[in-house]
């Protein structure tokens, strides 16, 4: 069966994400929750969850598996997400403010490709 677009989209998003995770992790410590301990390793083992999800959606015998992890993922993050928009209300930076509270809404299609994908391996 084929892939959904979206989960294609999906699927390299995570694969570069999950790299930026691991080489640059100060990028995504700002969004980890305050409640959350150890923001180093929880940026890194999100990232390591990011890329077994996208290598887990290149082959069809753990797509479906894969996807549906990969959209639990996006689940997971989301409050990382409404963080990182939050705090970039307080600053001067106007694209990031945009880009930040954009991004909110498209997790849900993400989401819904996630899921496609899995229903359709």
């Amino acid at each position: 069966m084929s892939v959904p677009f979206t989960a294609k989209a999906v699927t390299a998003a995570f694969a570069a994400s999950g790299l930026v995770h691991l080489v640059r992790p100060q990028v995504f410590e700002p969004m980890i929750p305050e409640q959350l301990p150890a923001p180093r390793q929880v940026v890194v083992w999100s990232g390591v969850a990011e890329l077994a999800c996208a290598a887990g959606m290149l082959h069809p015998r753990t797509r479906r598996v894969a996807a549906y992890a990969g959209a639990a993922l996006l689940v997971g993050v989301f409050p990382g997400n409404v963080k990182m928009a939050l705090d970039a209300q307080r600053g001067d930076n106007t694209a990031l403010k945009a880009g930040t509270l954009a991004r909110l809404p498209l997790q849900l299609p993400m989401i819904r490709g996630m899921l496609k994908a899995a229903w359709a391996a």
